[in-house]
Protein backbone atom coordinates (compact mmCIF):
# COMPACT_ATOMS: atom_id res chain seq x y z
CA UNK A 1 0.00 0.00 0.00
CA UNK A 2 1.32 3.56 -0.86
CA UNK A 3 2.32 4.92 2.81
CA UNK A 4 -0.13 8.04 1.51
CA UNK A 5 -2.63 6.25 1.00
CA UNK A 6 -3.95 6.95 4.62
CA UNK A 7 -4.25 10.79 4.20
CA UNK A 8 -6.26 10.19 1.32
CA UNK A 9 -8.81 8.27 3.09
CA UNK A 10 -8.57 10.89 6.35
CA UNK A 11 -12.07 11.78 5.80
CA UNK A 12 -13.49 13.11 9.27
CA UNK A 13 -12.23 16.62 9.50
CA UNK A 14 -13.34 17.90 6.21
CA UNK A 15 -16.70 16.21 6.81
CA UNK A 16 -16.85 18.38 9.88
CA UNK A 17 -15.77 21.58 8.68
CA UNK A 18 -18.17 21.10 5.51
CA UNK A 19 -20.80 20.86 7.92
CA UNK A 20 -19.47 23.94 9.59
CA UNK A 21 -18.85 22.82 12.69
CA UNK A 22 -14.59 22.34 12.53
CA UNK A 23 -13.93 23.68 16.16
CA UNK A 24 -9.71 23.52 15.50
CA UNK A 25 -6.98 25.38 14.46
CA UNK A 26 -9.54 29.26 14.78
CA UNK A 27 -7.13 31.88 13.86
CA UNK A 28 -7.65 34.35 16.57
CA UNK A 29 -6.88 37.93 15.52
CA UNK A 30 -6.72 39.75 18.75
CA UNK A 31 -6.45 39.34 22.09
CA UNK A 32 -6.88 40.83 25.60
CA UNK A 33 -5.94 37.96 27.19
CA UNK A 34 -9.59 37.16 28.82
CA UNK A 35 -11.10 38.17 25.44
CA UNK A 36 -10.51 37.50 22.08
CA UNK A 37 -11.59 38.93 18.71
CA UNK A 38 -12.30 36.52 15.29
CA UNK A 39 -13.19 37.09 12.45
CA UNK A 40 -14.33 41.11 13.88
CA UNK A 41 -16.41 39.37 16.54
CA UNK A 42 -15.57 39.41 20.06
CA UNK A 43 -15.60 36.28 22.34
CA UNK A 44 -14.92 35.77 26.24
CA UNK A 45 -11.77 33.14 26.18
CA UNK A 46 -12.95 30.39 28.52
CA UNK A 47 -10.71 27.95 26.58
CA UNK A 48 -6.97 29.76 27.91
CA UNK A 49 -4.37 27.83 29.87
CA UNK A 50 -3.07 31.19 31.09
CA UNK A 51 -4.19 30.60 34.85
CA UNK A 52 -2.84 34.03 36.27
CA UNK A 53 -3.67 36.46 33.47
CA UNK A 54 0.02 37.38 33.14
CA UNK A 55 0.39 37.44 29.02
CA UNK A 56 -0.62 40.96 28.73
CA UNK A 57 0.95 42.28 32.80
CA UNK A 58 3.18 45.54 31.72
CA UNK A 59 5.92 43.96 33.90
CA UNK A 60 6.35 40.75 31.53
CA UNK A 61 5.62 42.55 28.25
CA UNK A 62 8.00 45.07 29.68
CA UNK A 63 10.82 42.25 30.14
CA UNK A 64 10.52 40.75 27.06
CA UNK A 65 10.77 43.49 25.26
CA UNK A 66 13.91 44.68 26.72
CA UNK A 67 15.41 40.78 26.48
CA UNK A 68 14.11 41.30 22.70
CA UNK A 69 15.95 44.48 22.25
CA UNK A 70 19.02 42.92 24.04
CA UNK A 71 19.93 39.64 22.56
CA UNK A 72 17.69 39.79 19.36
CA UNK A 73 14.90 37.29 18.61
CA UNK A 74 16.55 33.73 18.74
CA UNK A 75 19.98 32.38 20.12
CA UNK A 76 20.03 30.07 16.71
CA UNK A 77 21.53 27.11 18.67
CA UNK A 78 21.34 24.42 21.31
CA UNK A 79 22.28 24.97 24.87
CA UNK A 80 24.50 22.66 24.17
CA UNK A 81 26.61 24.69 22.02
CA UNK A 82 25.96 28.56 21.37
CA UNK A 83 22.61 28.88 22.52
CA UNK A 84 22.89 29.25 26.24
CA UNK A 85 22.43 32.64 27.78
CA UNK A 86 22.97 34.02 31.34
CA UNK A 87 19.28 34.78 31.20
CA UNK A 88 18.86 30.91 31.20
CA UNK A 89 20.95 30.00 33.95
CA UNK A 90 19.24 33.20 35.95
CA UNK A 91 15.77 31.01 35.19
CA UNK A 92 17.08 27.80 36.14
CA UNK A 93 18.58 28.96 39.51
CA UNK A 94 15.23 31.04 40.25
CA UNK A 95 13.06 28.10 39.42
CA UNK A 96 15.20 25.83 41.64
CA UNK A 97 14.95 28.33 44.78
CA UNK A 98 10.93 28.57 43.97
CA UNK A 99 10.48 25.15 44.10
CA UNK A 100 12.66 24.20 46.49
CA UNK A 101 14.76 22.13 44.92
CA UNK A 102 18.72 21.57 44.18
CA UNK A 103 19.04 22.70 40.68
CA UNK A 104 16.70 23.18 37.61
CA UNK A 105 17.40 22.87 34.14
CA UNK A 106 15.05 24.59 30.99
CA UNK A 107 13.68 22.85 27.96
CA UNK A 108 12.57 24.74 24.81
CA UNK A 109 9.16 23.32 25.28
CA UNK A 110 7.18 21.82 28.07
CA UNK A 111 6.36 18.46 25.50
CA UNK A 112 10.41 18.24 24.49
CA UNK A 113 10.62 18.65 28.90
CA UNK A 114 8.92 15.39 29.05
CA UNK A 115 10.83 13.47 25.99
CA UNK A 116 14.11 14.77 26.78
CA UNK A 117 13.76 13.64 31.10
CA UNK A 118 11.86 10.36 30.50
CA UNK A 119 14.24 9.08 27.55
CA UNK A 120 17.16 10.21 29.14
CA UNK A 121 16.62 8.60 32.78
CA UNK A 122 14.83 5.28 31.54
CA UNK A 123 16.29 2.57 29.40
CA UNK A 124 15.44 -1.19 28.32
CA UNK A 125 15.80 -2.79 31.85
CA UNK A 126 13.66 -0.44 33.94
CA UNK A 127 10.09 -0.06 34.37
CA UNK A 128 7.84 2.75 34.15
CA UNK A 129 4.36 3.30 35.63
CA UNK A 130 1.96 5.85 34.08
CA UNK A 131 -1.68 6.54 34.82
CA UNK A 132 -3.76 6.57 31.91
CA UNK A 133 -4.75 9.69 31.34
CA UNK A 134 -1.19 11.57 31.98
CA UNK A 135 -0.20 13.51 29.01
CA UNK A 136 0.55 12.19 25.29
CA UNK A 137 4.20 14.06 25.75
CA UNK A 138 4.92 11.49 29.48
CA UNK A 139 3.71 8.78 26.72
CA UNK A 140 5.75 9.94 24.15
CA UNK A 141 8.82 10.14 26.40
CA UNK A 142 8.34 6.51 27.55
CA UNK A 143 8.27 5.14 24.38
CA UNK A 144 11.50 7.35 23.37
CA UNK A 145 12.88 5.79 26.20
CA UNK A 146 13.11 1.56 25.72
CA UNK A 147 11.86 1.03 28.59
CA UNK A 148 8.99 -1.27 29.82
CA UNK A 149 5.85 0.86 29.94
CA UNK A 150 2.97 0.22 32.56
CA UNK A 151 -0.54 1.53 32.72
CA UNK A 152 -2.61 2.09 35.54
CA UNK A 153 -6.26 2.35 35.57
CA UNK A 154 -6.65 6.73 36.32
CA UNK A 155 -6.55 7.23 39.84
CA UNK A 156 -6.62 3.36 40.68
CA UNK A 157 -4.39 3.00 43.23
CA UNK A 158 -5.05 -0.51 44.06
CA UNK A 159 -4.25 -1.30 40.01
CA UNK A 160 -0.89 0.66 40.28
CA UNK A 161 0.09 -1.45 43.43
CA UNK A 162 -0.37 -4.50 41.31
CA UNK A 163 1.28 -3.09 38.63
CA UNK A 164 4.33 -1.99 40.97
CA UNK A 165 4.26 -5.83 42.41
CA UNK A 166 4.50 -7.52 39.19
CA UNK A 167 7.54 -4.98 38.37
CA UNK A 168 9.03 -5.72 41.16
CA UNK A 169 11.23 -8.50 39.47
CA UNK A 170 15.07 -9.19 39.85
CA UNK A 171 15.90 -7.89 36.29
CA UNK A 172 14.09 -4.69 36.57
CA UNK A 173 16.55 -1.88 37.52
CA UNK A 174 14.55 0.65 37.83
CA UNK A 175 11.17 2.12 38.45
CA UNK A 176 9.55 5.70 37.77
CA UNK A 177 6.05 5.89 38.45
CA UNK A 178 4.91 9.02 36.41
CA UNK A 179 1.63 10.99 37.22
CA UNK A 180 0.23 14.35 35.80
CA UNK A 181 -0.65 16.92 39.54
CA UNK A 182 -3.78 18.13 37.46
CA UNK A 183 -5.06 16.29 34.77
CA UNK A 184 -5.41 18.45 31.73
CA UNK A 185 -9.01 17.47 30.64
CA UNK A 186 -10.81 16.96 33.84
CA UNK A 187 -8.86 19.26 35.83
CA UNK A 188 -8.65 16.28 39.08
CA UNK A 189 -5.78 16.08 41.75
CA UNK A 190 -3.50 13.16 41.61
CA UNK A 191 -3.47 10.94 44.78
CA UNK A 192 0.20 11.92 45.13
CA UNK A 193 0.27 11.23 48.87
CA UNK A 194 -0.93 7.19 48.36
CA UNK A 195 1.14 7.43 45.16
CA UNK A 196 4.32 8.49 47.62
CA UNK A 197 3.99 5.82 49.96
CA UNK A 198 3.50 3.07 47.04
CA UNK A 199 6.49 4.22 45.87
CA UNK A 200 8.28 3.93 49.14
CA UNK A 201 6.53 0.78 49.96
CA UNK A 202 8.37 -0.97 46.32
CA UNK A 203 11.32 1.14 45.74
CA UNK A 204 10.37 3.27 42.84
CA UNK A 205 11.20 6.83 41.77
CA UNK A 206 8.20 9.80 41.44
CA UNK A 207 7.96 12.36 38.84
CA UNK A 208 5.37 14.48 38.83
CA UNK A 209 4.05 17.05 35.42
CA UNK A 210 3.10 20.27 37.36
CA UNK A 211 2.25 21.82 34.20
CA UNK A 212 -1.27 23.09 35.18
CA UNK A 213 -0.99 22.99 38.42
CA UNK A 214 2.53 25.31 39.53
CA UNK A 215 1.30 28.54 40.15
CA UNK A 216 -1.99 27.74 40.77
CA UNK A 217 -1.79 25.03 43.78
CA UNK A 218 -0.36 25.20 47.04
CA UNK A 219 0.32 27.92 49.61
CA UNK A 220 3.52 29.32 47.36
CA UNK A 221 2.57 28.17 43.92
CA UNK A 222 5.13 25.31 44.19
CA UNK A 223 1.83 23.04 42.89
CA UNK A 224 0.46 19.70 43.20
CA UNK A 225 3.25 18.15 45.09
CA UNK A 226 3.27 21.12 47.53
CA UNK A 227 -0.87 21.04 47.63
CA UNK A 228 -0.81 17.65 48.68
CA UNK A 229 2.09 17.94 51.14
CA UNK A 230 4.55 15.82 49.48
CA UNK A 231 7.59 17.63 48.29
CA UNK A 232 9.98 15.33 49.89
CA UNK A 233 8.97 12.47 48.57
CA UNK A 234 8.53 13.52 44.59
CA UNK A 235 11.88 12.86 43.12
CA UNK A 236 11.38 15.21 40.41
CA UNK A 237 9.05 17.67 38.93
CA UNK A 238 8.51 19.08 35.45
CA UNK A 239 6.31 22.34 33.91
CA UNK A 240 6.15 24.20 31.18
CA UNK A 241 6.20 28.14 30.75
CA UNK A 242 2.92 27.84 28.26
CA UNK A 243 0.08 28.09 31.39
CA UNK A 244 0.82 30.34 34.37
CA UNK A 245 4.46 31.42 33.16
CA UNK A 246 2.65 33.21 29.78
CA UNK A 247 5.55 31.80 28.30
CA UNK A 248 6.85 28.89 26.16
CA UNK A 249 9.56 26.63 27.45
CA UNK A 250 9.63 23.81 30.38
CA UNK A 251 11.40 22.55 32.74
CA UNK A 252 12.55 19.67 35.27
CA UNK A 253 13.92 20.42 39.05
CA UNK A 254 15.05 17.90 41.55
CA UNK A 255 18.46 16.49 42.72
CA UNK A 256 21.90 18.03 41.44
CA UNK A 257 23.57 15.27 39.72
CA UNK A 258 19.97 14.32 38.46
CA UNK A 259 19.50 17.36 36.93
CA UNK A 260 23.56 17.41 35.71
CA UNK A 261 22.79 14.03 34.03
CA UNK A 262 19.93 14.63 32.02
CA UNK A 263 21.31 18.06 30.93
CA UNK A 264 24.14 15.74 29.17
CA UNK A 265 22.25 12.87 27.77
CA UNK A 266 18.75 14.51 27.13
CA UNK A 267 18.43 14.31 23.18
CA UNK A 268 15.50 17.02 23.23
CA UNK A 269 17.94 19.36 24.54
CA UNK A 270 20.98 19.07 22.88
CA UNK A 271 19.81 18.42 19.47
CA UNK A 272 17.23 21.89 19.69
CA UNK A 273 17.47 25.46 19.89
CA UNK A 274 17.29 26.83 23.16
CA UNK A 275 13.52 29.01 24.65
CA UNK A 276 14.26 32.56 22.96
CA UNK A 277 15.23 35.44 24.87
CA UNK A 278 12.18 37.55 24.85
CA UNK A 279 10.26 34.00 26.40
CA UNK A 280 13.42 33.17 29.09
CA UNK A 281 12.43 36.63 29.91
CA UNK A 282 8.46 36.32 30.29
CA UNK A 283 9.31 33.62 32.07
CA UNK A 284 11.37 34.91 34.94
CA UNK A 285 9.22 38.71 35.19
CA UNK A 286 6.01 35.65 35.50
CA UNK A 287 8.34 34.12 38.24
CA UNK A 288 8.42 37.52 39.50
CA UNK A 289 4.74 38.49 39.58
CA UNK A 290 4.11 35.29 40.95
CA UNK A 291 6.28 35.41 44.02
CA UNK A 292 5.02 38.68 45.22
CA UNK A 293 1.25 38.57 44.34
CA UNK A 294 -0.38 35.14 45.81
CA UNK A 295 -3.43 37.06 45.65
CA UNK A 296 -3.76 35.83 42.06
CA UNK A 297 -3.90 32.19 43.19
CA UNK A 298 -6.65 33.00 45.30
CA UNK A 299 -8.64 35.31 42.23
CA UNK A 300 -8.21 32.16 39.89
CA UNK A 301 -9.62 29.58 42.24
CA UNK A 302 -12.50 31.71 42.76
CA UNK A 303 -13.20 32.68 39.19
CA UNK A 304 -13.56 28.74 38.51
CA UNK A 305 -15.44 28.37 41.66
CA UNK A 306 -18.13 30.42 40.66
CA UNK A 307 -18.36 29.29 36.75
CA UNK A 308 -18.23 25.46 38.20
CA UNK A 309 -21.06 26.14 40.71
CA UNK A 310 -23.42 27.75 38.33
CA UNK A 311 -22.98 25.18 35.93
CA UNK A 312 -23.84 22.56 38.78
CA UNK A 313 -26.46 24.61 39.72
CA UNK A 314 -27.59 24.48 35.88
CA UNK A 315 -27.36 20.52 35.82
CA UNK A 316 -24.14 20.60 33.69
CA UNK A 317 -21.80 17.46 34.88
CA UNK A 318 -18.39 18.61 35.57
CA UNK A 319 -16.73 15.92 36.79
CA UNK A 320 -14.66 16.24 39.84
CA UNK A 321 -12.44 19.28 39.21
CA UNK A 322 -10.70 20.94 42.00
CA UNK A 323 -8.88 23.75 39.68
CA UNK A 324 -9.24 26.19 37.27
CA UNK A 325 -9.97 23.76 34.67
CA UNK A 326 -13.84 23.22 34.28
CA UNK A 327 -15.30 20.27 31.99
CA UNK A 328 -18.81 20.20 30.94
CA UNK A 329 -19.13 16.26 29.57
CA UNK A 330 -21.27 15.86 26.77
CA UNK A 331 -20.57 12.44 26.18
CA UNK A 332 -21.26 12.20 22.34
CA UNK A 333 -19.03 13.66 19.49
CA UNK A 334 -21.79 14.57 16.95
CA UNK A 335 -23.27 16.32 20.04
CA UNK A 336 -20.44 17.74 21.55
CA UNK A 337 -19.21 19.75 18.21
CA UNK A 338 -22.47 21.18 17.91
CA UNK A 339 -22.64 22.78 21.34
CA UNK A 340 -19.52 24.03 20.68
CA UNK A 341 -20.56 25.94 17.77
CA UNK A 342 -23.47 27.58 19.60
CA UNK A 343 -21.18 28.17 22.36
CA UNK A 344 -18.99 29.62 19.81
CA UNK A 345 -21.55 31.51 18.06
CA UNK A 346 -23.26 33.19 21.34
CA UNK A 347 -19.70 34.71 22.34
CA UNK A 348 -17.10 32.11 24.70
CA UNK A 349 -14.37 30.41 23.09
CA UNK A 350 -14.20 26.80 24.73
CA UNK A 351 -12.45 23.76 23.88
CA UNK A 352 -14.33 20.54 22.42
CA UNK A 353 -11.97 17.53 23.78
CA UNK A 354 -12.66 13.95 21.95
CA UNK A 355 -11.20 10.76 21.81
CA UNK A 356 -8.40 10.14 22.28
CA UNK A 357 -7.66 13.17 24.67
CA UNK A 358 -10.44 11.66 27.30
CA UNK A 359 -11.96 8.18 26.68
CA UNK A 360 -14.70 7.56 24.75
CA UNK A 361 -18.12 8.67 25.76
CA UNK A 362 -16.71 11.00 27.60
CA UNK A 363 -16.55 13.68 25.18
CA UNK A 364 -16.38 17.08 26.69
CA UNK A 365 -15.89 20.93 26.68
CA UNK A 366 -12.97 22.38 28.48
CA UNK A 367 -13.04 25.34 30.48
CA UNK A 368 -10.60 27.05 32.13
CA UNK A 369 -10.63 30.64 33.78
CA UNK A 370 -8.36 33.02 34.84
CA UNK A 371 -7.26 35.12 37.70
CA UNK A 372 -7.99 38.56 34.85
CA UNK A 373 -11.66 37.32 34.36
CA UNK A 374 -14.27 39.73 36.21
CA UNK A 375 -17.13 38.05 38.05
CA UNK A 376 -18.99 39.56 35.46
CA UNK A 377 -17.78 37.75 32.72
CA UNK A 378 -17.70 34.17 34.68
CA UNK A 379 -21.45 35.03 35.22
CA UNK A 380 -21.67 35.81 31.35
CA UNK A 381 -20.25 32.39 30.55
CA UNK A 382 -22.95 30.56 32.51
CA UNK A 383 -25.79 32.25 31.27
CA UNK A 384 -24.48 31.23 27.60
CA UNK A 385 -24.06 27.88 28.67
CA UNK A 386 -27.27 27.76 30.18
CA UNK A 387 -29.02 29.45 27.10
CA UNK A 388 -26.89 26.74 24.60
CA UNK A 389 -27.18 23.64 26.86
CA UNK A 390 -31.53 24.16 27.13
CA UNK A 391 -31.26 24.24 23.16
CA UNK A 392 -29.16 21.55 22.71
CA UNK A 393 -31.16 19.22 25.44
CA UNK A 394 -27.93 18.89 27.89
CA UNK A 395 -30.00 20.26 30.59
CA UNK A 396 -33.64 20.73 31.86
CA UNK A 397 -35.78 23.61 30.61
CA UNK A 398 -37.11 24.97 33.90
CA UNK A 399 -38.35 28.22 31.60
CA UNK A 400 -38.04 29.04 28.41
CA UNK A 401 -34.60 30.15 27.83
CA UNK A 402 -34.21 33.99 26.90
CA UNK A 403 -31.14 34.85 24.24
CA UNK A 404 -28.28 35.90 25.84
CA UNK A 405 -26.92 39.04 24.40
CA UNK A 406 -24.67 39.21 21.18
CA UNK A 407 -21.55 40.87 22.57
CA UNK A 408 -19.21 39.25 24.56
CA UNK A 409 -17.44 42.75 26.20
CA UNK A 410 -20.81 44.38 27.40
CA UNK A 411 -19.46 42.24 30.68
Amino acid sequence: MDLFQKCYGFTRARQVQALGMYPYFIPISDSEGTEVEIKGRRLIMAGSNNYLGLTHHPQVVDAAREALDRYGTSCTGSRFLNGTLELHEELERRLARFLDREAALCFSTGFQTNLGVISALCGKDDVILCDRENHASIYDGCRLSFAELKKYRHEDMDDLERQLQAASRPEVRGRLIIVDGVFSMMGDIANLPRICELAQQYDARVLVDEAHSVGVLGAHGRGAVEHCGVEGQVDLVVGTFSKSFASLGGFVAGPEPVIHYIKHHARALIFSASIPPSAAAAALASLDVMEGCPELRTLVMERATQVRRGLVERGFKVGRTETPIVPVIVGDQDLLFAFWKLLFETGVFTNPVTSPAVPPGVDLVRTSYMAAHSPAQCDRVIEIFEHAGRRMGLVPAHAVPRPPRAAANDA
